[in-house]
């Protein structure tokens, strides 16, 4: 589901991706292709700018290898 938030002031794509998301991995390119014209704006977007976002990504949790010090 796809939402929109507003840009704080002086705040960048990635600043914004990272206070939705918490990250900015592989989010940022489907975020840009979802606002054309966005990336002209320059790096800091203006106070207000509705940036529409894809919805979020697939948290998949992954438990570490398992390690056998002894057979």
């Amino acid at each position: 589901m796809k939402r929109t938030v507003r840009a704080h002031q002086g705040e960048t794509l990635d600043a914004l991706l990272y206070r939705v998301y918490g990250k900015t991995a592989a989010i940022t390119e489907q975020t840009l292709k979802l606002n054309p014209g966005l990336a002209e704006q320059g790096p800091v977007l203006k106070e207000g700018t509705p940036v529409v976002l894809p919805p979020p990504p697939e948290t998949r949790e992954t438990k570490p290898p398992n390690i056998q010090l002894w057979n």
